[in-house]
């Protein structure tokens, strides 16, 4: 029988008690007597790396300093504000403030707010003089010529910054080529979302008898339902037009029937490059179609003069081909949303893409001050922070560009949203350029001269082919 010293005894009893030492260290019960629970997934050299990594993002928000000014066009506020027809208040960007501020609490943003009037002139000025860091462009195409504004590509790189949270061909649809570039590049991101819809009273579709519009209707499908539906009500008695649209824009639905054939604008980006394509022979069928669709249409189409009730409940139209997004907010205040249904754009055939490119994106001017900050702004308008507020506050001018809203409840609460968050996924991008300059004025000019019946589709495009190659030929 082995009989222990004291010596042996002290050893033993030492051994014990670094044995329970080292239990309790490695996490076998926690301070309270509680088994812990351990990460699933996560060893501790990964936490370590977390907690490294979220140190480092607050030390950088915390160096990252100075005035940050952001420009911003349209119907924004500083505080909030009442509509005058909803009787619904919104909330000011001071909210986007206060939130950025929080985040880079030694930043300070100061807002230039404007409207639509010469938008692109005033933008202009504001860049060349350094007026701004940030700046809302979609006038994009122009700005980036001129090496007004800064790539983004690096910074993207840098941060491993993820351009998939926004909806298909929302970042694409607003590459621009600066001087040097061979290719669009990445010079803003986008962080209002807009886009046009055909939208039909299902009403007036079902008190004629005439089936309701496919989802992607064909431009056959339309102009055969729009004729059925022109003329005196079956079951009211009342004069029906088939379709109408947006005379101020009839150009883009002209490239959209276009594209529906197999057209498109052109090609090039840059004005010295681009060959446009406005005397085709599908732009030419497709300025024919229109003016036969007219037909279908109420008189004062061309002035938006005819379909002043629709989306109420007392319409006398059947189609709109052109409709804004925020059709559905009218849709609320009237309380017509069951009778009403929005369908896609025309797309084109192999290209899988339809309709004019819209919205706005920020970009960072080359002359800001702070284009570290102004980056940081960049990214936080696509965090849901920001998304949600545009969504919420800012409905009448801007849809939301990440594809994450799709999963919030308000936005599956209302109905269409699907269809419009379906069509900005599939807008041309990028965006039609020659729409920065003249020719967009020129090509608007002698559409309305083919509706008005003024020239022939043919006579018309030759036209508007010459005098918009011409006024390219004389930015080279």
């Amino acid at each position: 029988m082995f009989k222990a010293n004291s010596k042996s005894i002290a050893m033993i009893l030492i051994l014990l008690f670094t044995m329970v030492l080292s239990a309790c260290s490695s996490g076998g019960t926690s301070s309270t007597g509680e088994a812990s629970k351990p990460e699933t997934g996560s060893s501790t050299g990964e936490k370590s790396a977390e907690s490294k990594a979220a140190s480092t993002e607050l030390a950088s928000s915390k160096s990252l300093s100075g005035t940050l000014k952001v420009q911003l066009i349209g119907d924004f506020a500083f505080e909030n504000k009442t509509d005058a027809v909803t009787g619904k208040t919104a909330k000011g960007v001071k909210v986007l403030k206060e939130e950025f501020e929080k985040r880079y609490p030694n930043a300070k943003v100061e807002f230039v707010l404007m409207g639509w009037d010469n938008y692109n002139e005033k933008t202009q000025t504001m860049l060349q003089s350094g007026a701004a860091d940030v700046y809302q462009v979609p006038g994009i195409a122009t700005f980036a010529e001129q090496g007004l504004l800064e790539p983004l590509q690096p910074y993207i790189e840098k941060d491993k910054f993820d351009l998939g949270i926004y909806l298909n061909g929302q970042v694409d649809g607003w590459r621009a080529m600066g001087p040097k570039d061979q290719k669009p590049e990445i010079y803003s991101l986008p962080f209002i979302g807009d886009a046009r819809l055909i939208v039909y009273d299902k009403q007036l579709f079902d008190e004629w008898g005439v089936e309701h519009l496919s989802e992607s209707p064909t431009i056959d499908e339309i102009m055969q339902k729009a004729a059925k539906m022109t003329g005196k009500n079956p079951k009211t008695g009342a004069q029906n037009y088939g379709l109408t649209f947006n005379g101020n824009d009839a150009a883009d639905t002209v490239m959209n029937i276009n594209e529906a054939m197999g057209g498109q604008w052109g090609t090039g980006f840059l004005w010295k490059d681009m060959k446009l394509e406005f005397d085709s022979e599908t732009m030419t069928k497709a300025a024919e179609w229109l003016k036969e669709a007219k037909k279908y249409a109420p008189e004062g189409v061309l002035v938006n003069q005819g379909s002043e009730n629709f989306y109420k409940d007392n319409n006398n139209v059947a189609i709109h081909l052109r409709s804004a997004p925020g059709f559905i907010n009218s849709l609320e205040t009237f309380g017509t949303q069951d009778r009403y249904q929005a369908a896609l754009l025309f797309k084109h055939p192999k290209q899988a893409m339809g309709g004019m490119f819209a919205g706005s994106p920020f970009a960072i001017g080359t002359t800001s001050k702070n284009k570290e900050l102004a980056w940081e702004w960049l990214k936080f308008s696509g965090s849901e922070f920001f998304q949600e507020y545009m969504w919420k506050e800012q409905r009448s001018q801007s849809m939301p560009v990440i594809k994450a809203a799709a999963d919030w409840d308000s936005v599956k609460a209302t109905p269409q949203m699907d269809i419009i968050l379906k069509q900005m996924s599939q807008l041309w991008a990028p965006r039609y350029p020659y729409r920065s300059g003249q020719p967009r004025y020129i090509l608007s000019e002698n559409v309305e001269r083919i509706l008005l019946g003024e020239a022939s589709a043919a006579e018309a495009m030759k036209k508007a082919q010459e005098e918009a190659t011409k006024w390219l030929e004389g930015q080279k």
